[in-house]
This record gives C-alpha cells, sequence and structure tokens, in this order.
C-alpha cells in the first residue's frame, strides 16, 4: 500500500491565506533585558546569563538585548561580560542594548563597544502615544528633541541604532510621522513599533504595520530602514500579534523564554520558535528547546505551568481513550510522524520529546495496554481489567506504581 505523504493528510488552512513573507523574520530575544523587568523575577548571575546567550545561539536567533547597561554598574559589568562571550566563543548572535534617549544611558554602550570591540546596536526608546505624552507632560517637540539628539549622538559614536516608539500602537498617525521621519533622519536603520502595554489586536497590528511601511516607502528608505515588533501578552494575544506583524511586512520580531517580563510579560520565544517552523516562516533546530526555557526558568525563578505550550509536562500527554487509541493505531503503522501529529498540533520530536499515554479515569483497554507493552508487561485480559478497573475508581492520572501494585496483584493471585 502507499504510504500517504504527510500533506495529504494533513490540510493546513493556516497557509492558504497568501504567500509566505517576503523575507525571513529575524528573532530579537529579550529575556536578559525585558524579561528582566518582571517585578517577580530573579536577576541571575552574569555565568548563568551567559549559558542562556549560548542556548539563543544555538535556536539559531540572530539578536538579543543583553541589557540596559546604563541601569548601573551590576547591568554595565554583565553586558560586558555577554559581548566578551560572543567574541571569545565566535558566537553568531548579535548583541543590542537598550537604552532611553538619553545620552546618559547610550554612553555606557558606546564604552562596552570600545572596550570589548564587539558591535552593539543601540535600541533608543521614548514614549510616543497620547497618553504617555500626558502623564509626562511632554510636548511633540519634546519628544522629537530628545529623539535627534539621542540617534544622532549614538550615530556618531559609531552605534548602529534602532529607534524605539514606545506604546506605538496607541500613538497618532500624525505624531508618529514626525517621529519615524526624525529618528531616520538622525541616522536610526531600524524602527520599532511597540504594544507596550498589551492593548492591540491583529487587525491593528496589521494596520499599523502596514502604514509604517508605506511612511517608509514614502520616505524613500522602504528596503534600507528594518521593522521590529515587540509585543506585550496583556490581553493573550501576543503571539497572533507578532505573527500578524511578520505578515504585515516586520522584519525582525521579539520575545523571551517563557514570556517573562513587564506584567504578564511578552510574547513566548519558544512559541514563536515553534509556530515559525510550522508556518514554514523558518527551519531552525529546535531540540534545545527545552533546555532553554528549562535553564531560564530555573535562572529568574518562574515555574513552567503544566500546560504551557509545547514545553509543558503536559503538551504531549494524554489519557484520554479516544486520543490515545488514534496515536497507538498510527504508531502500528510504523510511522514515528503519524504518530507524532495525528492528535497534536505540535511535533513533540522537534523539542526532543514524544507523545505519552497514560492511564487515568477517562482512558479505555488501549491505554493500558500501551502501558504495559512500553514496560514489557504482561497484557492478558485479567491484567488489563484489574487496571482499568482501577483506573476508573480514581480522579485522576495513576500513577506508575499503583499500576504496577495493581499487576503484581494479578500475578499473585494466580
Amino acid at each position: 500500500m502507499t504510504v500517504p505523504s504527510e500533506d495529504r493528510l494533513v490540510y493546513d488552512w493556516s497557509v492558504q491565506s497568501g504567500p509566505a513573507p517576503r523575507r525571513l523574520a529575524m528573532l530579537d530575544d529579550e529575556t536578559l533585558r525585558d524579561g528582566l523587568q518582571s517585578p517577580s523575577v530573579i536577576d541571575p548571575p552574569t555565568d548563568v546569563k551567559v549559558k542562556i546567550l549560548r542556548l539563543m545561539d544555538r535556536l539559531g536567533i540572530e539578536t538579543a538585548d543583553i541589557g540596559l547597561p546604563g541601569a548601573g554598574p551590576r547591568q554595565r559589568e554583565a553586558v560586558e561580560r555577554l559581548c566578551r562571550e560572543i567574541a571569545d566563543s565566535k558566537l553568531r548572535i548579535k548583541a543590542n542594548c537598550a537604552a532611553r534617549t538619553m545620552i546618559v544611558d547610550i554612553q555606557p554602550i558606546a564604552d562596552v563597544v570600545q572596550k570589548t570591540g564587539v558591535p552593539i546596536e543601540a535600541c533608543v526608546f521614548i514614549g510616543s502615544s497620547p497618553i504617555r505624552q500626558y502623564a509626562e507632560e511632554w510636548d511633540l517637540e519634546h519628544i522629537l528633541r530628545h529623539t535627534r539628539e539621542a540617534v544622532g549622538f549614538a550615530v556618531g559614536e559609531g552605534l548602529d541604532v534602532m529607534y524605539v516608539t514606545e506604546d506605538t500602537i496607541r500613538a497618532a498617525p500624525d505624531d508618529l510621522r514626525l517621529l519615524l521621519s526624525a529618528g531616520i533622519e538622525a541616522g536610526a536603520k531600524r524602527v520599532c513599533l511597540c504594544d507596550t502595554v498589551g492593548a492591540a489586536v491583529p487587525r491593528g497590528v496589521t494596520n499599523l504595520v502596514s502604514w509604517v511601511k508605506d511612511v517608509l516607502e514614502r520616505l524613500g528608505v522602504g528596503d534600507s530602514v528594518g521593522i521590529d515588533w515587540h509585543g506585550h501578552r496583556d490581553r493573550g494575544l501576543d503571539v497572533a500579534n507578532t505573527l500578524a506583524a511578520i505578515e504585515a511586512g516586520a522584519t525582525r520580531v521579539h520575545g523571551t523564554a517563557l514570556g517573562v517580563g513587564e506584567r504578564v510579560g511578552n510574547t513566548p520565544m519558544e512559541q514563536l520558535l515553534v509556530n515559525l517552523k510550522l508556518l514554514g516562516w523558518r527551519d531552525d533546530d529546535l531540540t534545545a528547546l527545552p533546555e532553554y526555557v528549562e535553564t531560564v526558568s530555573q535562572a529568574v525563578g518562574v515555574p513552567i505551568a503544566i500546560n504551557t505550550p509545547i514545553i509543558g509536562r503536559d503538551a504531549f500527554r494524554t489519557a484520554t481513550g479516544v486520543h490515545a487509541a488514534a496515536v497507538i493505531k498510527a504508531q502500528r503503522k510504523g510511522q514515528a510522524w503519524l504518530a507524532d501529529r495525528v492528535y497534536s498540533g505540535v511535533p513533540a520530536s522537534w523539542v526532543g520529546r514524544e507523545q505519552e499515554i497514560e492511564v487515568g479515569h477517562m482512558s479505555g483497554a488501549s491505554n493500558v495496554q500501551y502501558f504495559l507493552r512500553a514496560r514489557d508487561l504482561p497484557t492478558t485480559p485479567e491484567v488489563v481489567e484489574a487496571v482499568l478497573a482501577l483506573a476508573k475508581k480514581s480522579e485522576r492520572v495513576l500513577r506508575e506504581e499503583e499500576i504496577l501494585e495493581a499487576v503484581e496483584s494479578v500475578i499473585d493471585s494466580k
């Protein structure tokens, strides 16, 4: 019998809406900057930050925000150490650092570049929305002046600059046009559009990125100035918004491991990596993804919830009879990819895992037989019936020792 190909068995409506983005979307990892601004995290030791940076590099992430050196000596020393790691280990990942549109924040970045010889992109940020202007008692001229001075100073120091308009998603078009024009005229090579408070929905992201693309085209820099997207997850739309930004023309998008960051956090990098691979927009080796997330989780003190997509304990685990039966039938066909996809939208093998079948109150005989065979235990009708009877009385998935006791009781009774 002819074995059907995967694309014959899975029709993906998600990739039927149009062609893939014209450019490969780069990734910028904000774990070591925005991620550490969460009020609940621990700022890890520098050697742990080095390990995290190396894992980012293994995952193919192009750039990383390695800190805000203007925040003080501790942050400045960490940034310098991370830059030296990039140079000494010949990592592919490139460094950038955050800074307010103030020379006092930008100078430490330039100093680290001078000390290490490693280029650092300066990500200079300032609020752009009317609500932020009102709260800060800024007028537009104040923001424009800071923009020109900061970007100009950074460029004069030999730094590449990304001009970051905070709260872009709630900024007025006329203000944005002036701000982006000023930043680009001062020498910025990228502009970053921010959903600083997680207020966006995908349609709004599409509208904003498309509008900014048009502005850049009109300025004659459509092919030379990149567009970044930086999203937060306050409305739970972070991944969807980021994918919308890429479709609309963003050439680099931001995320953090586990989505750690301000308030409820940023777009989770692990979800971005997997979704971009599923969509065919990137093709990274993701086998280091669990280690990356687990390392960050332990380093910053944020536990991984059991139902976290992709890397949570339950991501590829089932005790439901119908689900388990389908996985088992797929495995019997001798096609590993089939068993990995029949009841899973994400291939477990991509992240070094496999589909797990447990035994619980929603299980059927197939679950029990699979569990027993996997451990070279007897699968006689009496054994299967005893284990299944125990499961039906339980209000949770059975532990392995409970199943072994049930098997032993049947064997001992003979």
